[in-house]
């Protein structure tokens, strides 16, 4: 009985529809960034009313209908932007790994952070000022957010409580009111940075009057 040989299977042969698919998602991906990238300093250069969806495309290289398709309208990618801006602060806390340090340095490590981050990320200084001349009506809007800011002050929360069980820390401090004060005097540095430099005569870019600065505010 004469042995049946099999032939080899040959490789399937990919349709050009299945290599488009295979890179879809990373061709989607750089789209969507470059144009949140280009509506992020769009928007705070020139507002919410002034970052039109032309200036954007234009910036981002892209097509107006390429921001309605990712984002559905305008105001759908000022709160894609403000989402984004904001989520890079959690995962700089995250980052920090306070847990594992004394109350008072962890504390130190999260205003002098703050501090350079907002110095670094003027874009979302700038954004945040746009949208309190618009009464938070956006980012109201954004209920991830609201979930972020919290994650940021149960940290705060945690960092207390050591710092009072520990005897270095005051048991009335609000978390709140602490996270306000460090927002605001790290804020104070970009938001104000051309006024005071001009009124004081100071250079409030430099490296010099930075380091000094943060650590008058730490």
């Amino acid at each position: 009985m004469t042995a049946k040989i099999s032939k080899p299977r040959a490789a399937p042969v990919r349709s050009a529809s299945a290599k488009a698919a295979a890179v879809r998602d990373p061709q989607v991906k750089n789209t969507r960034n470059n144009i949140l990238k280009a509506a992020t300093k769009v928007f705070a250069r020139y507002g919410y009313e002034g970052g039109s969806v032309e200036k954007i495309s234009s910036a981002a290289k892209s097509f107006d209908r390429m921001i309605y398709y990712y984002f559905g309208s305008k105001e759908g990618l000022y709160q894609a932007v403000l989402e984004e801006r904001y989520r890079g602060i959690p995962a700089l806390e995250t980052a920090l790994d306070l847990e594992h340090l004394p109350p008072l340095e962890a504390l130190r490590r999260l205003v002098c952070s703050t501090f350079d981050y907002q110095n670094a990320h003027q874009d979302f200084v700038r954004l945040v000022m746009v949208e309190n001349i618009h009464h938070g009506e956006h980012i109201g809007q954004l209920s991830s957010i609201g979930l972020m800011n919290l994650a940021a002050i149960e940290q705060i929360k945690r960092i207390c409580a050591r710092g009072v069980a520990e005897g270095v820390m005051r048991s009335d401090i609000d978390p709140v009111d602490l996270h306000m004060s460090i927002s605001a005097l790290s804020f104070f540095n970009v938001s104000n940075r051309h006024t005071f430099s001009k009124i004081f005569r100071l250079d409030m870019a430099s490296p010099a009057y930075l380091s000094a600065r943060r650590e008058s505010v730490a």
